[in-house]
């Protein structure tokens, strides 16, 4: 990850005004050893978090994916004081914050409905922290100017939450978050709420808030390209477990096993077997016959039984007789900027090829015969 020393507070947002620091190890903002969430008791008992241990570096943009119910808001909220463990450790900054009460964690959250005071102005709701906190007057104006500067909202001070778009009131309540300064900020899916031009314009926009304040964000969201677009690392989730953690690269292009690699974008998946000693490649052969080279980096060392997987932007399509084997085009679908294809390449499964709207391939049809390309460096055996 990028070393982020040279971020500013958010008090002193101009870079210029700090000298540029000796860039040096990240120092770990939160760490999680263990951690486990039981709802209930004896037989009615619900496990939500089981066993979660990982890292998040100071000044990270860190994000937790999964999809609903995974247990990804309850992690969150175990950060922010809302829900105890029911045991592990959890440290900010070195400091065991298990049995440190909600409003003493230097931590703040924003939600996914904002939870602003509709009877207060926009100023009156970003100084509302302040004020709780005793600030000088003079210091809580100084820093409701700064906030709503750094959110572009200063023209809205005086109006009430009702008058703001969905958008609007998102800004204000990161601006009420950001206020007192949290060492870390928690984002509950705070952008689900909006629509998808106003989504993709808020991801670009926080983003550059967290580079510019330094701060450490954690960030909630089932919505897989928000997380690839704006996040430093990423622990995936599912059904109480930690999948994977890695960056939007490692997550998209190595994913660990096959709920990752088929939750995080499309993916083809084709069951085969073993056919050769394990090494970096191997021959594996599907139940129709079809012998196929793959990456077996993650193979274990008495795997036979293999599940294979290559993204559909990796499958290049040719002639007839000219790819790694032949298959016949059964359904096409145009999206614009790219062009997704079902190919049958035979028992047991087809493949998904996507096609960017510049890529001088083949003119297919239904019904074609074309030849299909597996790269062997692509194709990957996915863990057991």
């Amino acid at each position: 990850m990028t070393n982020k020393a040279t971020s500013v507070s958010p008090l002193h947002p101009d870079p210029v005004s700090r000298p540029i620091e000796e860039a040096g190890p990240a120092r770990t903002a939160v760490e999680l050893d263990r951690v486990g969430k039981i709802y209930g008791h004896g037989t009615t008992a619900v496990e939500a978090l089981h066993e979660i241990s990982f890292d998040i570096r100071d000044n990270e943009f860190f994000t937790l994916l999964g999809p609903s119910g995974c247990g990804k808001t309850t992690l969150l909220r175990t950060l922010a004081g809302f829900e105890h463990v029911t045991r592990g450790v959890i440290r900010l900054f070195g400091q065991d914050i298990v049995d440190v009460p909600t409003h003493k964690r230097p931590v703040n959250t924003v939600f996914q409905h904002y939870s602003l005071f509709p009877h207060m102005t926009v100023a009156d709701n970003v100084a509302y922290g302040l004020r709780r906190l005793k600030k000088p007057a003079d210091e809580i104006r100084g820093t409701v100017d700064e906030m709503l500067r750094l959110v572009k909202m200063e023209r809205f001070a005086d109006r009430l939450p009702a008058q703001l778009s969905g958008g609007q009131q998102q800004r204000v309540a990161l601006a009420r978050a950001l206020a007192p300064s949290p060492k870390v900020l928690l984002l509950d899916e705070p952008l689900s709420a909006l629509d998808l031009k106003l989504r993709q314009a808020m991801r670009q926009e926080l983003k550059q808030i967290q580079a510019r304040t330094g701060i450490t964000f954690i960030f909630v969201t089932h919505d897989q390209d928000e997380a690839l677009s704006m996040s430093d690392r990423i622990a995936v989730m599912s059904e109480g477990h930690l999948q994977q953690v890695g960056t939007p690269t490692e997550i998209y292009e190595h994913p660990v096993n096959r709920f990752v690699a088929g939750f995080v974008g499309d993916a083809n998946f084709i069951e085969a077997e073993i056919a050769s000693p394990i090494g970096a490649k191997v021959t594996c052969r599907t139940r129709g016959g079809l012998e196929l080279q793959a990456d077996a980096t993650k193979a274990s060392s008495g795997q036979r039984d293999a599940v294979l997987f290559l993204r559909p932007e990796k499958v290049r399509l040719t002639e007839p007789g000219a790819g790694t084997v032949n298959g016949t085009v059964r359904d096409i679908q145009y999206l614009g900027n790219s062009t997704l294809m079902e190919i049958d390449i035979g028992e047991p499964a087809s493949v998904i090829v996507r096609q960017s709207g510049d890529v001088n391939q083949p003119a297919c049809r239904p019904g074609d015969t074309v030849g299909v390309v597996l790269d062997p460096h692509a194709l990957q055996v996915l863990a057991e």
